[in-house]
């Protein structure tokens, strides 16, 4: 068949019917790619990345790399990298280990009246609220904690035991925000607080991050000698704080401290081979980190069906 002749086929088919029909009689599109959720195995432990929605395109810098004598080689690298520095999406990537006796979400995104889709896509996941034995807190910004309660500051997680590294929450209890407020003040005597190293679950470790806030706690999961980190805030971002050992972000609260926490992870999980799993990452942010230079890189893992 001629080029021209097979061109002005395929046309007519997609007018006609099949995909381009949709597209050219404008039907939204439903939900989003990939249903909100990303599952993986790690030995026994069902693992699942839950969407919590994207933020609208604004500017990267300086929230995302703050260090001012940086700025050009930071604009650079996000071109470089095909981003737009003054039109940038943000992930919220709360994370789900499934035990099988127990089931442990980390962090509960923005809540839905902050445009949190957190809920929505736990269920399309398979999981009801009620189902969740655990809740751990990496720390207490709005966008980790926001779906905690609901608007009558309810437990939106009603059968869960609450978990937070107790710096942290001895701190944002000291120190509220409205959202912590709204959101943990409620809860107060059903968090428990957690300390460094302390396994919270069997094979799930709570490891200290402290920097990007006082208190600010990783976890790290082992099954069957398969391990996967999960860092919360810890990592940044994933191409300025990887590539730049000296880069902090606009708000993380003790920039020194946040730039050695990073160091220190980024080393042990490039050695040790770890998954890792990064709140702000891009979606579905699971691959591993691995040296590049004077810093590290994030190579995210093959997406499996």
């Amino acid at each position: 068949m001629e080029r021209r002749a097979f061109l002005k086929g395929t046309g007519v088919w997609l007018l006609a019917g099949g995909l381009g029909q949709g597209l050219a009689q404008g039907r939204p599109p439903r939900g989003v790619n990939g249903g909100g959720f990303y599952r993986l195995a790690l030995g026994q432990v069902g693992v699942v990345v839950l969407s919590d929605g994207q933020s609208a395109p604004g500017p990267l810098l300086p929230n995302w790399g703050a260090n001012p004598e940086l700025q050009d080689r930071f604009r650079q690298t996000l071109l470089e990298n095909f981003l737009n520095p003054e039109a940038t999406r943000n992930n919220f990537n709360p994370v789900l280990l499934d035990l099988g006796t127990a089931r442990l979400l980390v962090d509960t995104g923005r809540g839905a009246a902050s445009g949190g889709r957190l809920l929505e896509h736990l269920a399309l996941a398979g999981y009801a609220p009620e189902e969740i034995t655990h809740v751990f807190l990496t720390h207490g910004h709005p966008d980790h904690i926001g779906g905690l309660v609901d608007e009558g500051g309810r437990p939106l997680f009603p059968r869960a035991q609450h978990l937070m590294g107790e710096v942290d929450l001895d701190h944002w209890l000291k120190n509220p925000s409205p959202a912590v407020t709204r959101n943990l003040v409620p809860l107060r005597e059903r968090i428990r607080p957690v300390k460094d190293g302390e396994e919270i679950l069997p094979g799930v470790r709570a490891v200290a991050s402290f920097g990007h806030t006082p208190g600010h706690m990783s976890l790290e999961v082992l099954s069957q000698n398969q391990r996967l980190f999960v860092f919360g805030d810890a990592a940044g971002h994933h191409l300025l704080s990887l590539r730049f050992p000296q880069a902090y972000l606009g708000f993380d609260m003790d920039r020194e401290g946040v730039v050695r926490t990073r160091a220190r992870l980024f080393q042990k999980v490039a050695q040790e081979g770890h998954l890792v799993t990064a709140y702000h990452f891009p979606w579905p942010a699971v691959g591993r980190i691995r040296r590049a230079g004077e810093g590290y890189e994030f190579v995210p893992a093959f997406f499996e069906f």
